[in-house]
């Protein structure tokens, strides 16, 4: 699955704007960005993914343009899928990337 480059470098620049240097890994078909070996966020297609944790996670899917993230074998905690309609604006997609962000670095580095 190919992933929408400009997504990618809109998060890009979120993190950076947040002082992140992220690494980057192809993975779930789409492009991951990880904060201290731990997954941050990623693109999908289209999508973004969003690590927000456990705690988190019910209050994000009650945000519009929201699903679980499922990769076949039932819904991962923690995780949540925004389609495009979720993160159009600058202000939204900071906005989310800011809440993964906050999940990833409360975890120890790897």
């Amino acid at each position: 699955m190919a992933f929408d480059e400009e997504l990618a470098e809109r998060v890009r620049g979120v993190l950076a704007s947040a002082g992140m240097t992220p690494t980057e890994k192809k993975m779930f078909g789409g492009l991951s960005f990880l904060i201290g070996g731990n997954m941050c966020c990623g693109v999908m297609g289209a999508d973004l993914l969003a690590r927000v944790g456990p705690n988190a996670a019910s209050g994000a899917l009650s945000e519009p343009a929201t699903r679980p993230f499922d990769m076949g074998r039932g819904p991962s905690a923690g995780w949540v899928v925004v389609a495009p309609d979720g993160f159009a604006t600058d202000e939204a997609l900071t906005a989310w990337v800011d809440k993964a962000l906050a999940y990833a670095t409360s975890l120890p580095p790897k």
